[in-house]
Order: structure tokens, then C-alpha cells, then sequence
């Protein structure tokens, strides 16, 4: 995610970083190539006038932003729905740290601290960087030797669900401490509809991560943008001579632009510049879980080079 500020309306025309500009360029360039073309042999291909004016690329034009709009609204709302997914793990995780600091029993700790509970919230904080790893598909055992151990980090190593797992080690802790009398049905109750609501975010996000936008709709989009970009000049070159470069690119980069950001938001898992910065929120939520425990608190994540928060 780009994390940058707001720059002067002058400013923002001439902005690098955070722009898909850098991604297509290629694209564009091939565009000035053809545009070139066009006004070079006043608008013909082998010989041949190739017979076209503004009139039909103004009915494609609208068709085009109809669809374009159509599948920018759908990647946005998986990019939006998955920041919302994260939000709610956030909202979940510090209502279950709270709730196992202040209603599980407190264990034998000479700091004055209970080593359950600590243990408990260090095990909700090690389901958030589990979530983050599979989503990513990198390795956890780092995140999670930290928070749970060398041992149980091993254990969790050759499952393909860590974050369920995880959840599934701390519903059992909770199950025998009522077992045991330690805690009540009802705070069983209440522990446990906050691990079905953190269940549900793995559900959400998995849902996300294996159903990417059907690729027909990606092959037809693609294909329409670059046959119009293509044909543009040619159908410029009779109204507007020298200046169809300038109005093609312009046009191209405008399409292309936004087809290359739908499909980088689609995917809002990953770590390219325009997708959710996990690394961040994770740390946030971290953090935060942290803080109820009265721990040190690590710093907050800050954008790297590029203005890129992960």
C-alpha cells in the first residue's frame, strides 16, 4: 500500500511513486509507436485507408467504460471487503485478549501478571501473523516461535490451516479450564462466540485469496481496451493530424491505467505497491494485543522506500 501525503493539485500531475505509470509504460510506448504510424501514413496499413472516424469509437468508448467500470466496482469491492475482514480481526482479537485478561483465573507469576493469560493473548497474536503467512504464502515459524514456542511452532509447520489450528488449540485451553471449574458456561459462552467471529475472517479471507474475478472477464477486457488503444489513431489522424499522438497516448493511458489497477486490487493479499498492507495491520493488532498485557510495545510500522507499507 502507498502511504504518502497529499500533495498540491500541480504537485500531484507529476507524481512517480504510487502511480501505475511506471507498470505500463511499455504499453504506452507501443501506443506512441502505432499513433506514429498512423499520422506517418495518414491513417494506412500496407497501401490501404483504413476507412475510420471518431463516430464508432465513440459508441465503443462508452460499451468500454460501462465494462471498466463494471470490473473496477468488482475489484474494488474484494480489495474493500478484505480491509473490512482485517478490521473485524482487529475488533475481535482485542475483545478476546480483554476478555482472557480479565475473566480467565491468574496463575502463580511473581511479576503479579498471570502466565495463562499472557500465554492465551501471546496465542491470539500468533492466529493474526498465522492468517497474514497463509494469505501470503509465506512461512510463519519465525512469527509463531515467538508467540507459542519452538515446539508448538514445529508442530504447526506441516498443516496447511495454521490459523485454524491455532483456534483450535485455544477453544481446548478454554474447554478444560471449564472443565475444571476455573471458568463459567457462560464465559465459555462469550470466549467462544469471539472465536467463531475470528473463524469467520478465515473463512472471508480464504474466500477472497481462491476466487479471483472468472478470467473470461479479464481475457475480454483486456483484449477490447488494446484492439481500441490500437485502432484509436486511425480513427484520429483525418480529424486532428499531428495531434493524434498526444490524444491516443492520453486515451491509452487512461484505459490502461485502469485496467492495471482493477487487477492489482483484486488480488488485495499480496505485496505489490496498491495492495493491502498486511505486514502494517498485523503489527497494529500486535501491538495493540501488547499493550492490554501492559508489554513492551514494538514500533509502528512505517513506510519503506517508495513510500510502500506491506
Amino acid at each position: 500500500m502507498i502511504v504518502r501525503p497529499t500533495h498540491h493539485w500541480f504537485r500531484m500531475l507529476f507524481v512517480w511513486n504510487g502511480s501505475v505509470l511506471r507498470s505500463i509504460l511499455p504499453q504506452l510506448a507501443l501506443m506512441t509507436l502505432v499513433s506514429v504510424l498512423a499520422v506517418a501514413t495518414h491513417g494506412r496499413v500496407f497501401g490501404e485507408k483504413i476507412p475510420l472516424d471518431v463516430a464508432p469509437f465513440a459508441l465503443c468508448g462508452v460499451a468500454l467504460s460501462i465494462f471498466l467500470a463494471f470490473r473496477n466496482n468488482v475489484s474494488f469491492d474484494r480489495y474493500w471487503e478484505a480491509r473490512r475482514i482485517w478490521g473485524h480481526v482487529l475488533n475481535a482479537t482485542r475483545t478476546l485478549a480483554s476478555q482472557a485478561l480479565c475473566y480467565l483465573p491468574a496463575d502463580a507469576a511473581q511479576d503479579g501478571t498471570s502466565s495463562g493469560r499472557i500465554e492465551f493473548v501471546n496465542g491470539v497474536i500468533a492466529f493474526v501473523y498465522a492468517l497474514k503467512h497463509q494469505l501470503r504464502g509465506t512461512d510463519p515459524t519465525d512469527d509463531l516461535s515467538r508467540y507459542l514456542g519452538a515446539e508448538p511452532a514445529r508442530r504447526l509447520a506441516p498443516l496447511h490451516f495454521r490459523p485454524i489450528a491455532i483456534l483450535n488449540d485455544l477453544r481446548q485451553k478454554l474447554a478444560e479450564l471449564e472443565r475444571r471449574g476455573a471458568i463459567s458456561g457462560t464465559q465459555l459462552w462469550m470466549f467462544d462466540a469471539q472465536l467463531n467471529e475470528l473463524a469467520t475472517t478465515v473463512g472471508g479471507c480464504e474466500r477472497i485469496a481462491s476466487t479471483p474475478i472468472p478470467y473470461a472477464y479479464g481475457v475480454m477486457l483486456h483484449r477490447t481496451v488494446y484492439l481500441y488503444c490500437v485502432l484509436l489513431p486511425f480513427g484520429l489522424v483525418d480529424s486532428i493530424g499531428v495531434a493524434t499522438p498526444i490524444i491516443a497516448v492520453f486515451m491509452s493511458y487512461t484505459l490502461i491505467a485502469l485496467e492495471a489497477i482493477a487487477s492489482e486490487i483484486a488480488e488485495p493479499f499480496g505485496t505489490a505497491p496498491h495492495h493491502l498492507a498486511l505486514d502494517a495491520m498485523t503489527r497494529n493488532i500486535e501491538r495493540s494485543l501488547l499493550e492490554l498485557c501492559g508489554k513492551d510495545v514494538p514500533a509502528e510500522a512505517a513506510p519503506g522506500p517508495g513510500y510502500l507499507l506491506t
